[in-house]
C-alpha cells in the first residue's frame, strides 16, 4: 500500500510529498476546494496549509477532508500506484 511519509507546504495551494516508495515531489492541489463540497474551507489558503499526515497516512484537514494516498500519489507521478494499477488490469 502507498502512504504519505513526509508532507510540506510549497505556497499556491502545492504540497511537497515524500511517499513510502521513495517517489518525491510537489503536487498541485488548488483544484480540490472547489472540486468537493466538504473542502469548501480549504479556499482560505491558510486553512488549507495547516494540513497534517493522519493514520492511513495521507494528507487530512481539521474540517474533515483528506485525499487518498492513491490520488495523491497519481498526481505526483501520472500513474496509479503498482499494487492499484495490477486490480485494474485483472479486472
Amino acid at each position: 500500500m502507498v502512504g504519505v511519509q513526509q508532507a510540506k507546504y510549497a505556497g499556491q495551494y502545492k504540497v511537497w510529498l515524500k511517499f513510502n516508495d521513495g517517489k518525491e515531489g510537489v503536487v498541485d492541489l488548488a483544484d480540490i476546494p472547489g472540486r468537493y463540497p466538504a473542502a469548501a474551507p480549504l479556499v482560505d489558503e491558510s486553512v488549507f496549509s495547516a494540513f497534517y499526515l493522519d493514520e492511513w497516512p495521507t494528507l487530512a484537514w481539521s474540517c474533515g477532508f483528506d485525499l487518498s494516498p492513491e490520488l495523491l500519489y497519481e498526481r505526483l507521478t501520472g500513474k496509479p500506484p503498482v499494487w492499484l494499477a495490477q486490480i485494474a488490469v485483472a479486472a
